[in-house]
């Protein structure tokens, strides 16, 4: 299944918690990751220190095909360094968690991300 990251449709969100950000993030990330990215899966948990609040974003992307996994093995390497441009949220760490690489029966790389998000007050 192929999500376009320009049409997610309205989730419900918890009273009192506004529109939900994570469509913002996962544009960015599938931004960052190219055409070729499929999301499976995106989890949030909230997170806060004393200073700063915001939440853990999970994506796991998978890239299907020889070119696909080419796209995947650029995004692996350019998102600990890239800078987001998400408006009221500021990426303070985004990590490679896994990659699993699949030659047979066709070629796939799964890939599983983390980014912690903070609101930007």
């Amino acid at each position: 299944m192929r999500i376009d990251p320009g049409e997610f449709s309205p989730l419900p969100t918890a009273p009192g918690s506004g529109r939900a950000p994570w469509k913002r993030i996962a544009r960015a990330v599938l931004g960052l990751a190219g055409p070729e990215a499929q999301l499976v899966r995106h989890a949030e948990t909230p997170w806060a220190s004393v200073t700063f609040s915001g939440a853990r974003h999970t994506f796991v992307l998978c890239f299907d095909g020889m070119e696909a996994m080419d796209a995947g093995e650029q995004f692996i390497a350019a998102l600990p360094d890239h800078e987001f441009a998400i408006a009221g949220k500021l990426v303070a760490d985004a990590t490679i968690r896994s990659v699993d690489q699949r030659a047979l029966p066709a070629p796939r790389t799964m890939v599983e991300a983390e980014l912690l998000v903070l609101d930007d007050a």
